[in-house]
């Protein structure tokens, strides 16, 4: 089932969450482990993150470093299909700008209707961690709208090439991403708004957004999207902060502010068992808050870890 009727045909705030591929060269049971510990909430769908290569530096036999482009977390087309045939529960494979070119997208599309796949979330994805910029790889697309269009022009039967026979339209149910406390790169929130409408307007059904730690941060950000026209479902994304270097790294990664009353419980925390479970007391208290608002879902990032989020759901949903 789409996401965009799940939300519409839903009375309650719903549970979802996102998972990461497994690393190369390690094994799906860790994915139907993580599946296994929510499952009990009654997920509506769970997302399935897509990764660009990465660079690494080996050293060659004269003793020089030279960079090497490898993909560390393949899988995403093949880790959908299983998950959904496995638990019968809807996928919502990432799509990504960065890495790919235009005809890989489409080949990846080609292969999610086949399997029967009907959502995807379209993001830009993350910079150069190298250069720091984003650049588009020859033949691909800069901005998360251009993936939006060509997932648009599919659902309209609209290949890259004239196909000889008659082409079939995907079915494809589009998200794409949002940013509360706007995105880094973007020059102010008007300007964020302006161009997250632009995704909608292109074919977009629901938005997710990035995480937070204030919910007020979302509430103003669902009160400008209303006044600037979006009505498409705008879900709240979360993540419990779980280890004490969280305080630095999530700021640095995501942009994203972290409020001085949490910051400072965390640093009287002695261990990091410590920091995990008021990270969790944390995320309930918001999830209780956002569910009393009539959100349309909570969406939680994982990052592979599944007994936090576990302990979160059960007293929220």
């Amino acid at each position: 089932m789409k996401v965009i009727d799940i939300l519409n045909n839903s009375k309650k705030t719903l549970f979802s969450f996102e998972l990461l591929p497994p690393l190369k060269g390690h094994n799906i049971e860790t994915i139907f482990s993580t599946i296994d510990k929510l499952k009990p909430y009654n997920p509506a769908y769970i997302n399935i993150t897509y990764h660009r290569e990465e660079v690494v530096y080996t050293t060659n036999s004269n003793g020089v470093k030279i960079p090497v482009k490898l993909r560390r977390r393949p899988g995403t087309v093949g880790l959908s299909a299983a998950i959904q045939q496995k638990y019968g529960i809807d996928v919502v494979p990432h799509i990504i700008c960065g890495g790919f070119d235009a005809h890989e997208t489409e080949d990846a599309l080609i292969d999610l209707d086949f399997l029967g796949i009907n959502n995807i979330l379209a993001v830009r994805g993350d910079a150069d961690k190298i250069t720091g910029r984003f650049e588009a790889k020859p033949g691909g697309h800069s901005y998360a709208i251009d993936l939006v269009k060509q997932v648009a022009n599919l659902n309209k039967g609209i290949y890259l090439e004239k196909l000889m026979e008659e082409p079939k339209p995907t079915n494809f149910c589009i998200g794409v991403a949002g940013y509360p406390e706007k995105h880094p790169e973007s020059p102010n929130c008007d300007s964020d708004i302006h161009y997250l409408k632009k995704k909608v307007e292109a074919g977009a059904s629901y938005i997710v957004t990035q995480m937070f730690f204030d919910n007020r941060h979302y509430f103003r950000f669902v009160k400008r999207c209303r006044e600037a026209g979006i009505k498409v479902p705008i879900i709240p994304g979360l993540k419990p902060i779980s280890v004490k270097h969280h305080l630095n790294i999530l700021p640095k990664v995501f942009d994203v502010h972290i409020p001085q009353e949490l910051v400072l419980e965390v640093e009287k925390c002695k261990t990091n068992a410590e920091v995990t479970q008021l990270g969790v007391e944390w995320a309930i208290a918001q999830s209780k808050e956002l569910v009393k608002a009539n959100v349309p879902a909570l969406h939680f990032y994982t990052m592979g870890k599944a007994d936090n989020i576990a302990q979160i759901a059960k007293n929220v949903f």
